[in-house]
């Protein structure tokens, strides 16, 4: 079996190989869990990770597009065209709700209340969140449903809100590439990645005045902890914007 001595020189290895402490959390808790499965299966009597710790692993700080990339990346997106429609109401309604992509891709029609200008997301754990989408975002789902949709699916079925050329539910992966094409074509640098949207919604919102209670029920966090990470970010904008605009910044 392996000994806890090989398990620290395998951690010795990852370190000299410069992965990131995430990474290589990532990797210990792998292990972790494969150990606890030959325990609880009895197939040996103890886990040689019990006492190996995690490594401490940073908070990155989000980094937001401003609001005037936004209006160019929301706006990229072709409307004549039935999957350009599609791809402007995706970011439409990722940035004024919050969510996160998986939670965008996942989205049923059950989910949605047009009527009510809601949404009702299913978070990590499960955890219920009810969200308004807002104007802009409910005009165009409402057109969507109503005339693109359709188009897309060609006679299939499905209950996901969002869809690919296909007609079948959208991945992760094509909505990732769709972010990527929209801001390289509206100039955007560096090509921002979808939670970026995520990250925008938050900082926008407490650039307004936003209570920081309010902004986390909207992204749906646990922790109050989490959510203040984006008044780090507001609170740098705010000091851009007075440098720039004070005669004496």
């Amino acid at each position: 079996m392996v000994q806890e001595a090989s398990i620290n020189d395998f951690l010795g290895f990852l370190n000299q190989k410069k992965i990131s402490s995430k990474s290589v959390a990532r990797k210990i808790s792998s292990i972790k869990q494969f150990y606890l499965f030959l325990v609880r299966s009895k197939l040996i009597r103890a886990n040689p990770l019990s006492t190996i710790q995690q490594p401490k692993t940073k908070s990155t700080v989000p980094k937001p597009l401003s609001e005037s990339q936004i209006e160019r990346l929301l706006n990229a997106p072709n409307e004549s065209s039935v999957l350009g429609y599609r791809d402007k109401t995706m970011f439409e309604l990722m940035y004024a709700t919050g969510m996160r992509v998986t939670e965008l891709v996942e989205l049923t029609l059950m989910q949605i209340n047009l009527n009510q200008g809601t949404v009702k997301i299913f978070g990590k754990g499960e955890k219920q969140r009810l969200v308004p989408i807002g104007e802009y975002a409910n005009d165009y789902l409402k057109c969507y449903l109503k005339y693109n949709r359709n188009k897309i699916l060609n006679k299939k079925t499905s209950q996901h809100v969002f869809l690919s050329n296909r007609g079948k539910q959208m991945t992760r992966q094509t909505f990732w590439y769709a972010v990527k094409k929209y801001a390289a074509l509206c100039g955007i640098n560096p090509l921002p990645s979808p939670h970026m949207l995520r990250h925008s919604f938050a900082t926008h919102l407490l650039n307004h005045g936003a209570d920081l209670r309010v902004v986390q029920m909207l992204l749906g966090h646990t922790n109050l902890s989490t959510t203040q990470i984006y008044t780090l970010v507001a609170k740098e904008k705010l000091k851009e914007i007075h440098q720039k605009h004070h005669p004496r910044g």
